[in-house]
């Protein structure tokens, strides 16, 4: 029976690196600690909103003008809290 041929292994040769990559990956680091700060008050914001809107809603003036804008403002501030917690680090 014939012996099989031993295959030499290839040296391992990285890709070529991008500055671009090779910076962007340097600059990732923690986030900035307002950054979380604004992240956490936007969402506590805009959970406040709806809770006074139900409680106190009829009783503020300008609330009261808003009507049913007052859903889309509260859940937009806590949307837009929920999209920046994907930048975070």
């Amino acid at each position: 029976m014939p012996k099989s041929k031993v295959r030499k292994k290839v040296a391992y040769t990285p890709p070529p690196t991008d500055r671009r990559t090779a910076a962007a990956v340097r600059a990732t680091g923690p986030t900035h600690p307002v950054y979380v700060a604004v992240m956490l008050g936007l969402m506590l914001l805009g959970l406040c909103w709806l809770v006074v809107n139900y409680l106190a809603g009829p009783s503020i003036g300008f609330m009261l003008a808003l009507g049913a804008w007052n859903f889309l403002i509260g859940f937009s501030l806590i949307v837009i809290g929920l999209l920046m917690t994907m930048r975070w680090r």
